[in-house]
């Protein structure tokens, strides 16, 4: 099982740049780009409610289910 992140395409539907969305959410850059990269393990709910408070978007535009291919 895989939960993929999608933030960079909700990023650029938005036309809002890593440094911006980190200012905005108030989230290091560093924290940020782990996430966007999908190294994250976890996220908390309260990042993910300014994230999509910010992109103007829903939980499930961001992280999406995947099934392992085997």
């Amino acid at each position: 099982m895989a939960i993929v992140v999608n933030l960079d395409v909700m990023m650029a539907k938005r036309k809002m740049s890593l440094n911006e969305l980190s200012e905005k959410v108030d989230i290091t850059l560093s924290n940020l780009s782990i996430l966007k990269t999908g190294k994250a393990k976890a996220i908390r709910f309260s990042t993910l409610n300014s994230i999509c408070r910010v992109l103007e978007c829903q939980p499930g535009d961001i992280l999406e289910f995947q099934e392992d291919e085997g």
